[in-house]
């Protein structure tokens, strides 16, 4: 898929996650809140990651949101 294809999903999960999923989950019972908020920050991390080929600072940044979110699915509820 072509980086300028990509750029409308990175903006649609930026806006799901910063928005209307992040406010929502905290209504889940636990452990569901972390692992929802946690897969979307997986998300936008691969889509980051597959966005910013030959941009090694987007890349940094997606591996950094793909870790937070495996971190706090894992770890941090």
């Amino acid at each position: 898929m072509k980086p300028d294809a990509l750029r409308p999903l990175l903006g649609v999960i930026g806006l799901a996650a910063g928005f209307g999923v992040y406010a929502l989950s905290e209504r889940a019972p636990e452990p569901w809140p972390g692992v929802i908020v946690g897969s979307l920050f997986v998300a936008l991390g691969i889509t980051a990651w597959v966005y910013g080929r030959g941009e090694r600072w987007i890349q940094g940044l997606g591996a950094a949101l793909l870790l937070y979110g495996l971190l706090r699915i894992l770890f941090l509820h």
